[in-house]
């Protein structure tokens, strides 16, 4: 069994979840997840992770993402982007520096209202399928961070921007927002993921060349291991007598440790170099505590 990450390109049509059923065919393995949904007009990275990966979903789906999108202004639809039921069409009156000035203004943190075309629950049911029954439900706003907005192309109405965003954002809230904000109304067109935390779309594959990759043997080759994913935390490596404990899963006291960092979260390694998970420091009690084993 494989164990690790793969960047998967995925495809418009495809729903994230479809990606990681035909996964499991290619692959012939079922323990596979993904770190954050794209829907299923979207288009670009999506992390999918394997085996022992898994327990990383948590830690991954936190990270920030990097979007490029295609806001239109002068059309308001029911799902804020080109797939819905237009609601209404206004006449596009501004400038492009008034659409600068506008975009701008998202940068920080802000508070956004879930579309009502989203999987979030309401009651243990999905907001969409509310929607679909013609039903409308308050939702509380939600704070996001926009650490980098950049239009990269304008001639209006079409306007293409970077956006550069914490988890749990809708770009097509965003689009919409902007396009409330100019009075002309908006929504999205496009919609291509680039970069989700360390992942980035020139090293994606799409899933027929996984499956070309699987069937010439090659395939493990792109797969990025675990302890390679969270090379950011520092690497802890313990004596002799610590294997047994890190093997169980127990904390290990500074004496055991032969070197490291006493600060915060680390890559715990056994004396054999072998990596046993991420482990946390405790000043008060001077030792490591296992945060999350892969065994």
């Amino acid at each position: 069994m494989m164990d690790g990450v793969l960047i998967v390109r995925k495809e418009k049509g495809f729903t994230s979840h479809d990606v990681v059923a035909k996964l499991r065919g290619i692959l012939h393995m079922k323990k596979i997840g993904h770190t954050g949904t794209l829907d299923p007009d979207a288009e670009g990275v999506l992390p999918v992770v394997l085996g022992k990966a898994t327990r990383l979903v948590e830690l991954l789906t936190e990270k920030e993402k990097t979007y490029e999108t295609v806001l239109r202004l002068g059309v308001e639809t029911d799902t804020q982007d080109m797939t819905g039921k237009v609601l209404r069409e206004l006449p596009v009156q501004v400038t492009e520096e008034m659409v600068q000035n506008t975009v701008e203004s998202f940068l920080g943190e802000q508070q956004q209202i879930p579309p009502m075309y989203s999987a979030l629950k309401v009651n243990g049911k999905k907001l969409y399928e509310l929607a679909r029954e013609g039903k409308t439900v308050e939702r509380k706003a939600r704070p996001v961070t926009f650490y980098k907005i950049q239009i990269l192309e304008m001639d209006l109405p079409l306007v293409r921007l970077s956006v550069t965003c914490s988890k749990g954002t809708y770009i097509r809230t965003l689009c919409h927002d902007i396009g409330q904000k100019l009075g002309c109304g908006g929504c999205m067109e496009e919609l291509l993921r680039t970069r989700s935390g360390q992942f980035e779309l020139k090293d994606s594959l799409t899933l027929d060349e996984i499956q070309q990759l699987m069937e010439q043997g090659k395939l493990e080759e792109h797969l990025i291991e675990i302890q390679d994913i969270l090379s950011d935390y520092p690497a802890v490596r313990c004596t002799e007598m610590a294997d047994r404990l890190l093997k169980n899963g127990n904390p290990v006291g500074e004496g055991l440790v032969k070197q490291g960092c006493r600060e915060g979260w680390v890559r715990m390694y056994t004396s054999k170099d072998d990596f046993i998970g991420i482990y946390q420091w405790h000043s008060a009690s001077a030792v490591y505590r296992p945060v999350k084993m892969f065994l």
